[in-house]
């Protein structure tokens, strides 16, 4: 795998909310304690939580970012925010996690446990790779993707910027799905779809027998 998590401490997780839980509990996977972290967030009203300190966004400070936000747009503008505020993208990568050889993870992404990033595959920038969800070999997810729990991202596809593929949902091998394309959940995507915020097409789950 290419790509390692910045040595820059502390490590901000942007976002509290129950994906921001889980980068937190990820992070302490990692091995990370409580004083090399910090959590951003707007809303909530505590100091700490699991003994690590809650900042507002304006009190970011220097060290490392990742965003837990699932939503690309929002990610994305928060991730502007950060890099003003001087921060520097970083991966969190879950140890249960299954990461292939040749691989490339950027700078911001997320990848959760019981994930499998097969050979070949590259993620870019603020990709986030969800609990028990699977990314097929030599697939491309550029920046800023979604991958929800428990989606299938097969073999060989292309995933542009700010795409989100829902929960359970499955994307067959070599196609290319287009910028801000939403797959929603449980669909089965068979067909490329190219255009801007184009909804995909699903096939049925065959019938059992």
């Amino acid at each position: 795998m290419t790509g390692r998590p910045t040595q820059l401490s502390p490590l901000h997780i942007v976002g509290a909310g129950g994906l921001g839980r889980e980068a937190l509990d990820a992070a302490f996977a990692c091995g990370y304690r409580p004083s090399g972290l910090v959590l951003i967030d707007d809303h909530l009203s505590v100091k700490k939580l699991h003994g690590v300190a809650v900042r507002r966004p304006e009190e970011a400070r220097s060290g490392a970012y990742v965003v837990a936000v699932a939503d690309p747009l929002l990610r994305r503008s928060l991730s502007e925010r950060m890099l003003g505020r001087g921060l520097i993208p970083s991966l969190l990568v879950h140890p249960a996690a299954t990461i292939g050889h040749d691989t490339s993870l950027a700078g911001g992404c997320i990848v959760l446990a019981n994930t499998y990033v097969a050979t070949g595959a590259q993620l870019s920038a603020h990709t986030q790779v969800q609990a028990g969800s699977t990314i097929g070999h030599d697939s491309v997810l550029h920046d800023y993707v979604t991958v929800l729990p428990g989606a299938d991202v097969a073999g060989r596809v292309v995933l542009h910027g700010d795409v989100t593929v829902g929960h359970g949902a499955r994307v067959l091998p070599g196609l290319v799905i287009g910028p801000s394309t939403c797959v929603e959940a449980g669909e089965v995507v068979t067909h490329s779809r190219l255009g801007k915020a184009a909804l995909t097409r699903v096939r049925p789950p065959a019938a059992p027998g």
